[in-house]
């Protein structure tokens, strides 16, 4: 599939001096990390500089990214298509079933983007005719584990691969140890030695009960002197000519079952409305709330009993955790079905999970003792002090109140945030959350831009 042609109005791209210096540094450099915190534009430096590379240098011919699933489903084509300078870059979509995956393959493009999870396949696919000049790692922490297949395959063609980039937030979440595998990728083990053995030997010490590694003195400051030409690492509050907060929409692409679904409920709500009453602010909210749940991926009946509909957005959350590596996050929910289902998918992680009820739950954010604080916008819009346990909030379900949104957003972007808030929103494309997004991005979430999208949204099935 080929992205691209998505019915954006196109913006004119003036980066700013951050983003300016590594376009250039990936225009020069042929292996290259960039540790750039969520929201500083990665994904739209990364293909300004392939476009460049591509199109004016002549330095490269065919770029594969290698992406979490979510991420490659949507991301990569929607950020092509919004800028005016990448109009003409074709992003194929490496997805789908394997017959679906080697058409993509075969497909003219310029960009294309693969599950992590098929780079494995997709080297046995080529064996030893890998066509892929550039590679780009969007997520470099997930290659940390140097036992992982995904990490083994990749080295098999890295002698193929003429320029490589690593995109993460934070390389080494859980300690130096992570560090090897993802630097090894892009240097082929020159700055931090050949293999794992060599790299434990020269900066760690086995602990005393034989479980695990402990760094020697003074090993953080070399290992970073020894990457500071091969990775470039930006914080956003670094970064002075960014606004105090910086909102980030990820873009959730349902698959086709769940896209069949949705468009069958919306169809059957909105012409059922249409026909019967007119409508009224009473029942445009009570019908955009169905919608917004259906984007969300589950749906009440009449009698309050729960139906599942899809996962897909709680996979773009728990892609978005995992992008955070270990970053503490608040999470805005819109329905009590959403907290149970985020809630289930958490319990697979050792993450550190809390509900905030309670001025203990507030306290134990503060201080550092919760990675996800799960909180519904009424319950925490006003009055609450929440900014000295993190920066990230994460908007899972959206609603149509500014004020609500504002005033939970505000918990974090306040006085004595120490660093710049970013505001990331789980947004189904072509579904009623977009429709919310366009109205809170030009704060103006009304009731008649409530009815005014519902109405749209009707002419549109009709």
């Amino acid at each position: 599939m080929v992205a691209g042609a998505l019915s954006f109005e196109r913006n004119k791209f003036v980066p700013h001096d951050y983003q300016r210096y590594c376009i250039n540094r990936l225009l020069t450099d042929e292996a290259l990390g960039l540790f750039l915190d969520l929201g500083l534009g990665k994904t739209v430096i990364t293909l300004t500089a392939v476009n460049d590379l591509k199109y004016n240098r002549f330095a490269v011919s065919r770029t594969l990214v290698i992406a979490p699933k979510k991420v490659a489903e949507a991301t990569w084509g929607n950020e092509a298509a919004k800028w005016q300078h990448l109009k003409h870059m074709r992003i194929v979509t490496v997805l789908g079933t394997s017959q679906q995956r080697i058409k993509a393959l075969n497909t003219p493009g310029d960009v294309w983007v693969i599950n992590r999870d098929n780079v494995a396949w997709l080297v046995e696919y080529y064996r030893n005719a890998w066509p892929f000049d550039m590679v780009v790692l969007d997520e470099l922490s997930s290659f940390k584990n140097h036992k992982a297949q995904r990490f083994k395959v990749l080295t098999w063609v890295r002698p193929h691969i003429k320029r490589i980039v690593g995109l993460t937030g934070t390389p080494a979440p859980n300690g130096l140890l992570d560090l090897w595998a993802q630097v090894n990728l892009l240097d082929q083990g020159k700055r931090l030695e050949k293999n794992i053995t060599g790299y434990r030997v020269k900066y760690f010490e086995k602990n005393y009960n034989g479980h695990g590694y402990t760094a020697k003195p003074g090993a953080d400051d070399v290992i970073q002197r020894q990457i500071a030409d091969l990775c470039i690492s930006m914080k956003a509050e670094d970064y002075l000519e960014l606004p105090d907060s910086i909102m980030n929409v990820i873009p959730v692409v349902l698959d086709a079952k769940a896209q069949k679904q949705y468009n069958q409920l919306e169809k059957e709500l909105l012409l059922e409305i249409d026909d019967e009453i007119e409508i009224t602010a009473t029942s445009a909210a009570v019908l955009s709330g169905k919608l917004l749940q259906l984007c969300n991926g589950a749906l009440y009946d009449e009698n309050r009993q729960v139906f599942e509909i899809h996962d897909n957005k709680i996979e773009a959350f728990m892609e978005l955790v995992e992008q955070l590596n270990g970053k503490s996050a608040l999470v805005f929910y819109s329905f009590q079905h959403d907290l149970t289902r985020i809630k289930k998918a958490l319990e697979k992680t050792s993450l550190r999970i809390r509900e905030l009820k309670t001025p203990q739950d507030q306290l134990d954010w503060n201080a550092g003792k919760v990675d996800i604080l799960l909180a519904h916008p009424a319950s925490a819009a006003y009055g609450l002090n929440l900014q000295d346990g993190g920066n990230h909030v994460v908007w899972f379900g959206l609603n149509w109140s500014l004020e609500l949104y504002q005033q939970a957003n505000g918990r974090l972007h306040r006085q004595g945030q120490k660093q710049k808030v970013i505001l990331h929103h789980l947004v189904v494309q072509g579904g009623a959350d977009e429709d919310v997004m366009k109205a809170l991005e030009g704060k103006a979430a009304t009731q008649d831009k409530l009815l005014d999208a519902l109405k749209a949204r009707i002419e549109r099935i009709k």
